[in-house]
């Protein structure tokens, strides 16, 4: 009896952080450049653990265990912001940021001047060309980045965005909503189009993640109606067994 409520538990714990990659997926619908998360689940075999009144196979308890959380890397569809400044790639390319933990790669192309002149992410991070940080003089004007990345003003040329890409984009872990960090090492960028004046939207399918949400919300109903069912049997069976026969 124990068993099937510690299995029910565990399938509760698995749907309740299900639940949590569903919410966060729909609270970042309109964040540029985030990339939805699905949690994946397997099997557990408890080592020890057994129902010894059944026989073969089904004598193993086997429990839930929410092993990770995959990240779909599909591009998010784009959309014309006006703004000189942000950027979207086309193709499988990250542009490179520095914060104060290393190099970290994002698709958000939501950029920004800080008091400094420094092209910066909007949490404030400078964004990487091949010659290091961008900045841009006081009278500096008319920005404009071409398909290759590459940056000119009224003063001239000024550098090249660092647009980056990975053998396997799963080797990428999420840190924060849109940064990603990795040890493999990034290649340059090839077959991908810098887009100026575009933002690259969450590829959240608003309708899908409704639909896992009720799904999830069914699902740890049905366990809890279970795990309510089986307490209900074990107390029952208790009260019987304390109970003195009628002489």
């Amino acid at each position: 009896m124990e068993n099937a409520l510690l299995i029910g538990l565990s399938r509760q714990v698995a749907l309740r952080r299900q639940m949590d990659v569903v919410a966060n997926n729909l609270a970042n619908m309109n964040t540029a450049g985030y990339k939805t998360g699905s949690m994946m689940f397997e099997e557990h075999l408890m080592p020890v653990a057994e129902m010894n009144e059944l026989t073969g196979r089904d004598r193993k308890v086997s429990f839930v265990l929410d092993s990770s959380v995959y990240q779909s890397f599909a591009q998010g569809h784009f959309e014309q912001s006006g703004n000189e400044l942000d950027v979207a790639i086309s193709g499988d390319g990250w542009l490179v940021v520095q914060t104060p933990d290393g190099d970290r790669y994002t698709r958000n192309g939501q950029l920004k001047l800080n008091p400094d002149g420094q092209l910066v992410t909007p949490a404030g991070h400078p964004v990487m060309g091949e010659g290091g940080p961008i900045t841009f003089g006081p009278n500096e004007a008319g920005i404009e980045i071409a398909t290759d990345g590459t940056i000119s003003t009224t003063e001239g040329l000024r550098d090249r965005l660092r647009v980056v890409q990975f053998e396997n984009n799963a080797a990428l872990r999420k840190e924060g909503e849109t940064l990603f960090v990795t040890e493999a090492q990034p290649d340059d960028a090839e077959d991908v189009r810098v887009l100026q004046g575009v933002v690259e939207k969450s590829n959240v399918q608003p309708i899908s993640e409704l639909t896992r949400m009720i799904e999830t919300v069914r699902a740890y109903t049905s366990v809890s109606q279970t795990m309510s069912q089986a307490q209900d049997l074990r107390r029952e069976a208790i009260e019987r067994l304390g109970t003195p026969p009628r002489g």
